[in-house]
């Protein structure tokens, strides 16, 4: 029988996310909703029923987009239950310590930030970033949004999840009206049941996973490109190595800092990544602000326990408000779910959509098409390789792809191949952004004689129904003078 004094002091709510779905497969956030659930402890035989007004997020987090009848029942059954007046005595008193802890931790975060602007005025400009908005336009701390997580048998290394993270969607937060970008970040829960979201969303993920891992894991926040803001994921080896991870496209690169001190003579490699200027770095344990004397990401130095480069909040008043079970953090991130996607009857059916389409499309340019199902088959490996070029950064399997292509095609023909790669799994979205390249409308508008025509697609599937989808368009032809 369940302790009903035990589970009132479980103050951790129930995250309740609703999901609109087009007729295109596409994703809407339409309400995120923390259900305080604890009122069912009251109850005789352990039932309560409760009406919830849903509302929506961001800008129409005031307006209501309807209402949820729900039925709680508690298993196993309650030995006794609790008065309902002990119950509303503890949310109150929980209401009454998140209320002191948001406001000693807003006053200590002020204190700080004043002190960090008297280490230098510039300091004011820089992207230090202690709170930001979820989807309900709630401010929470920023750490509040890492949780380490730990992804089970579903992801194996820390580089196959940055490609999972990767092959998220990418979408900014909506906006009404102009004043530049929408600030809104989403707890793990709504970014993954979107299966999409902005770059900090897919930062947060991917900060999360890594530290799942074991790895010390932090998200930047800087510029990159023209000053455009942007956040990015950063780790630190036991040697001190510094490693950048792009959550967007699943890059790595190796920071190695620039020496402005060196003379003009010594050339000096130029960093391969888009990162420009850092304003700070944060986990669910710490907050770091970059008080060098400048922000370039070229010549920052990470000795990140140097107060003289890093000014760090203090790791108790960041506990107060970010730790696990504190009444201010969010829920408890649940495990992460394996993929509902058949990855041969998906990858099948969109080959079979794209040949429908290809040969109509041929068919309007007064073309026949024949289908080589050998040559077909013979670009699979193809596409594993290219996946597994993305996961670990290493090509493979080359040789044997060239080799079987140079069989395939006879003496006096031409092959042309073109790969292309989606996150989706519509079929003729896919195909309308095929025919924009000029190189595979190319192949398939192609004209010779002996004309064969070939498409494979490949589904690589990941958690939460994550898909990374590969097809590759080739034919071949007897080449005429």
């Amino acid at each position: 029988m369940a302790d009903a004094t035990i589970m009132l002091s479980i103050c951790d709510p129930v995250q309740l996310v609703l999901i609109k779905t087009d007729t295109f497969s596409e994703t809407t956030l339409v309400s995120s909703h923390f259900l305080e659930w604890r009122s069912v402890l009251g109850s005789e035989e352990g039932v309560t029923n409760l009406a919830v007004e849903l509302l929506g997020v961001g800008s129409e987090c005031k307006v209501s987009v309807g209402v949820l009848n729900i039925k709680l029942e508690l298993y196993p059954h309650l030995k006794k239950s609790l008065p309902q007046e002990v119950i509303n005595t503890q949310l109150t008193l929980e209401r009454q310590k998140t209320a002191e802890k948001e406001r000693l931790f807003l006053v200590y975060a002020k204190q700080w930030w004043r002190e960090y602007l008297q280490i230098r005025p510039s300091h004011n400009s820089r992207l230090v970033k202690i709170f930001a908005q979820d989807e309900n336009w709630v401010n929470r701390p920023v750490g509040s949004y890492i949780h380490p997580l730990r992804a089970g048998r579903l992801l194996d290394t820390p580089r196959q999840a940055a490609r999972f993270v990767n092959v998220l969607g990418y979408e900014r937060a909506p906006t009404v009206g102009g004043g530049g970008k929408q600030e809104q970040w989403c707890t793990l829960l709504a970014f993954l049941c979107r299966n999409k979201g902005d770059c900090e969303d897919h930062c947060n993920l991917l900060c999360s996973l890594l530290l799942g891992f074991g790895l010390d894991a932090y998200v930047c926040v800087g510029t990159k490109g023209k000053g455009q803001m942007h956040t990015w994921v950063m780790t630190c080896g036991t040697d001190g190595a510094i490693t950048f991870w792009e959550s967007l496209t699943g890059h790595r690169y190796v920071h190695v800092p620039i020496n402005p001190d060196d003379p003009p003579l010594v050339e000096q490699p130029r960093p391969l990544y888009p990162y420009k200027t850092i304003g700070c770095i944060f986990n669910h344990k710490r907050f770091l602000a970059n008080c060098q004397p400048l922000d370039s990401v070229e010549i920052c130095v990470f000795d990140l326990n140097d107060e003289s480069r890093w000014k760090p909040m203090s790791e108790e008043a960041i506990k107060s408000v970010c730790s696990p079970g504190s009444t201010t953090s969010l829920p408890p991130f649940p495990p992460l779910c394996c993929s509902l996607v058949d990855s041969a009857a998906e990858s099948n059916d969109i080959e079979l959509q794209l040949r429908v389409f290809v040969s109509e499309h041929r068919k309007d340019l007064g073309l026949a098409t024949v289908w080589d199902d050998q040559l077909s088959y013979l670009l699979s490996p193809a596409l594993a390789a290219y996946e597994i070029e993305r996961i670990t950064g290493i090509s493979a399997g080359n040789e044997e792809f060239q080799d079987s292509i140079r069989r395939a095609v006879p003496d006096g023909h031409t092959f042309k191949g073109f790969p292309i790669h989606f996150v989706h799994r519509n079929a003729r979205r896919a195909f309308a952004t095929c025919l924009r390249s000029p190189f595979c409308d190319e192949i398939i508008s192609c004209r010779g004689d002996q004309m064969r025509l070939a498409v494979r697609v490949r589904v690589f599937t990941y958690p939460e129904s994550a898909c990374a989808v590969w097809i590759m368009f080739a034919c071949k032809y007897r080449s005429v003078l």
